[in-house]
C-alpha cells in the first residue's frame, strides 16, 4: 500500500514540475546577427530571455527591416506530405510586447514537442525596428504601420487613400506612401509565395479576441479565453490581402494587453485549441485520422 502511495506522490510531482517548471535552455552557437537580436530581446521583453531567444536555434537571416536588423524564422517541417502548412507571424507591431511574447513560449513549446503532425514556419518578431528602439512603436523605422502596407484587393480602396479620407490621418495607422513600400512587407509576401501556408495566424494586442478573414474554414468560436469576434477588414492589411487576394484564410489572435502577459494557464489553453481547430479543421484529418490527441496537443495541457 505505502509503494502504491509513493508511485502515486512520484507520478504526481513529475507531472506538477513538468507544467510548472521554467525550461532550462542550452546555449546555442549563433549566427552573429541572430545573436545581437536575441540579447537586445532579451534586454527589451522581461518575459524572454537571451537564452530563450537563442535556444530556438533561428535560420541564418535572410531577411533585413529597415534599420538592418534581421527578421529572425524557424521552420518546424511536417514528418508527411500534404500536412497543412501554418504561417505564424508574432511582432508586426513593435509596441504590442504581449505579441512576441507568447510566440517565443509557442516556439519554446513546438521546440520540446513537435510531432511532425504539422507543418510550422514562424516569424516571431517582424517589426524588430519597432519593438527594439528606446519607446517602442506600433510601426517601423519608416513610421508605416507594416499592417497597413499590404497590396489591397479589388474592390478597396487605395491604403493611403483610407487613410488620408477615414482614418484622420492618425500617425499610428500611417500605411506608406504605396503598398509594398517596406521591406518587412515585401519579406511577408515573399514568403506566402514560396511557403504557400494552408492558413496564416498573426498575434496581436490588446482587443482579448480571436478575429478571422476566410470563408474556406470556419473559424475557432474561442481560443483559451478569447472568443470570436470578427471586425472586418482594412486595405492593406495582412488579413486583407491574405484572405481577399491570395485566398488564404488569416486568423487573427488579439491578447487581452500588449504589457500584460496572458497567465500560464491560459497560454497553455490558446495553444492547445488552436492546434485542435488546426488539426479539425484542415485536410490533415483526411491523411492522419486519429482519435487521439497529437503530441503537439499533448505540449500545451
Amino acid at each position: 500500500m505505502l509503494r502504491i502511495v509513493f508511485i502515486g506522490l512520484m507520478v504526481f510531482s513529475q507531472v506538477l514540475f513538468a507544467t510548472t517548471r521554467t525550461p532550462e535552455f542550452i546555449n546555442v552557437k549563433a549566427d552573429p546577427a541572430v545573436d545581437d537580436l536575441c540579447h537586445k530581446v532579451g534586454k527589451k521583453l522581461s518575459s524572454v530571455s537571451t537564452k530563450e531567444c537563442l535556444a530556438i536555434g533561428f535560420a541564418t537571416p535572410r531577411f533585413y527591416s529597415v534599420d538592418g536588423l534581421p527578421i529572425v524564422e524557424k521552420h518546424f517541417r511536417a514528418a508527411h506530405e500534404g500536412a497543412p502548412k501554418i504561417l505564424f507571424i508574432g511582432g508586426i507591431h513593435g509596441d504590442e510586447y504581449s505579441s512576441v511574447s507568447v510566440t517565443f513560449k509557442w516556439l519554446s513549446t513546438l521546440l520540446k514537442h513537435h510531432s511532425g503532425a504539422f507543418d510550422w514556419h514562424f516569424l516571431p518578431l517582424a517589426n524588430p525596428d519597432g519593438l527594439l528602439q528606446k519607446r517602442s512603436s506600433r510601426v517601423n523605422a519608416n513610421e508605416v504601420d507594416l499592417n497597413r502596407n499590404f497590396e489591397p484587393a479589388d474592390g478597396f480602396p487605395e491604403p493611403l487613400k483610407h487613410w488620408q479620407e477615414r482614418a484622420k490621418k492618425r500617425a499610428r495607422y500611417y500605411p506608406g506612401k504605396a503598398p509594398l513600400s517596406e521591406p518587412e512587407t515585401q519579406m511577408i509576401r515573399q514568403l506566402i509565395d514560396e511557403y504557400e501556408p494552408t492558413v496564416i495566424i498573426s498575434v496581436h494586442a490588446p482587443h482579448g479576441i480571436v478575429d478571422f478573414d476566410g470563408d474556406s474554414l470556419k473559424p475557432p468560436s474561442k481560443l483559451g479565453p478569447l472568443y470570436l469576434r470578427q471586425l472586418g477588414t482594412y486595405p492593406g492589411s495582412l488579413g486583407n490581402y491574405a484572405w481577399f487576394v491570395k485566398r488564404i484564410p488569416v486568423m487573427t489572435i488579439e491578447l487581452p494587453h500588449a504589457g500584460i502577459m496572458p497567465t500560464n494557464a491560459d497560454i497553455s489553453r490558446m495553444w492547445t485549441d488552436l492546434v485542435r481547430w488546426v488539426r479539425k479543421k484542415t485536410d490533415s484529418e483526411k491523411h492522419y485520422a486519429d482519435s487521439s490527441i497529437s503530441s503537439d496537443d499533448k505540449a500545451a495541457e
